[in-house]
Parts: C-alpha cells; structure tokens; sequence
C-alpha cells in the first residue's frame, strides 16, 4: 500500500485545494449577508468558497457562526426595508390622453414581489416575521387566526390599487 506524500517534518501532506479562509473574506461574506443578499447567491462568486465550505466553517468556529447568524438577522431587516420602500415608491405611469396612468401591471409586480419577500422573511425567521396566530377555545371566544404581517402589507397594496382605478 502506498503511503501519503510526507513534509520534511515527518506529517503527511495535506491533499486538496488549501482553504480560502481569510478574516476578510469571512468579513464581505457577513457584510453582504447583512444587506439581504443571500449566502448561495454570495458564494457564486469566483472568489468566493462553495456555500458547504462555509457552513464547515460555521460548524468548526462558535463565533463565526454567531456572527453570520447576526448578519443574517440584518439582511432581514434589510429585507422588510426593502418591501416598505417599494411599496412606497411612486408607481410608474402610462402615457395616455388625458395625462398618466398608474400601470396596472407594475402594481401587480410589486405586490407579488412583496408577498415573495414576505414569504420569505416569515420562513427563514418565523418568530419575527411569521404569521401571529392567536387562538381562544371558549364559545365566547373562538378560534381566531390572523395574519398580521402580510395583512399590512395587502391594505397598503390595496390603497395603491385604489388610486390605480382613481377610488378615493
């Protein structure tokens, strides 16, 4: 059987590719998790390790994994930031005779881009962002479920819908 190569130390040399593993890299990963980008969206950068690496990473380093879970807690405030200012953004227009009209079709767009977002804050952090149930078993008060985060998000959707059809 044939053995590892050996360093002049006596220890086998290590095989595979050498880590990637730097304070800095480790630092732009944190720093653009916390602006809500994805981490496999991150790690397909050229320069950046496969996203099991890091998760090996995170496995082996406490800290590390801590702060990646900080970061990624800011990239969900970033995240809901992001709906609450394209929810509010002026919509866009049609040119037509009599001046500009909302698009119908941009509102839309950005309503189901707010429900995706929202969907996915509430599954990645379902305490934060989850549905709130509240439930009640007594004949005076029933079983009620509700669904306040998204509910607020509808209304305002709502509201923009009023002015697309000119409902005041």
């Amino acid at each position: 059987m044939e053995q590892p190569p050996q360093k002049k130390s006596g220890q086998p040399k290590r095989i595979g590719r050498p880590s990637k593993y730097t304070p800095e890299l480790v630092q732009e990963i944190a720093q653009r998790l916390s602006e809500g980008e994805p981490l496999r969206q991150i790690c397909r950068d050229a320069h950046m390790p496969e996203w099991r690496t890091v998760y090996d990473w995170m496995y082996k380093d406490e800290s590390l994994s801590a702060a990646i879970a900080k970061a990624r807690e800011l990239g969900q405030e970033a995240i809901a930031e992001d709906i609450l200012r394209e929810i509010n953004e002026e919509p866009e227009r049609i040119l037509s005779e009599g001046g500009g009209r909302i698009d119908s079709g941009y509102v839309q767009l950005i309503r189901a881009r707010a429900d995706i977002k929202l969907k996915l804050l509430a599954k990645w952090n379902p305490k934060r962002y989850g549905d709130r149930i509240a439930l009640a078993g007594d004949s005076e008060a029933p079983v009620v479920v509700q669904n306040q985060t998204t509910d607020e998000v509808r209304e305002m959707l709502k509201m923009i819908e009023m002015k697309v059809r000119g409902v005041d």
